[in-house]
């Protein structure tokens, strides 16, 4: 799977994954403060999951355009500890979730 981290998730998230995946954050793409419509556009070729923190994201898009799936991870704070204790269940997310759904993770 190809993941890219959008730039307000812990770029620490990176090593959890990086293992079974191929690992991006958006910053490295070249694409760090673009507007969320113009993200999700670059975001249909090179991605299959994209990992975000933003629990609105899902009711900004229209989720049935795009061709890769989105895990929200619900972390009381953006610190690579809160997302260690969930790592399986995001594992396990990335490697479930299909184009155009959502997956949330808590």
């Amino acid at each position: 799977m190809r993941i890219v981290l959008v730039e307000c998730v812990n770029p620490r998230v990176r090593r959890l994954l990086e293992r079974d995946h191929t690992v991006f954050t958006v910053l490295e793409l070249g694409w760090g403060g673009l507007p969320d419509h113009i993200l999700v556009e670059r975001l249909q070729g090179p991605c299959d999951v994209f990992l975000t923190i933003d629990r609105g994201f899902e009711h900004e898009h229209n989720l049935s355009l795009l061709r890769f799936g989105i895990v929200i991870v619900q972390v009381a704070r953006n610190r690579i500890a809160y997302f260690e204790r969930l790592r399986e269940k995001i594992s396990q997310a990335v490697s479930s979730v299909r184009p155009g759904e959502v997956v949330h993770v808590f």
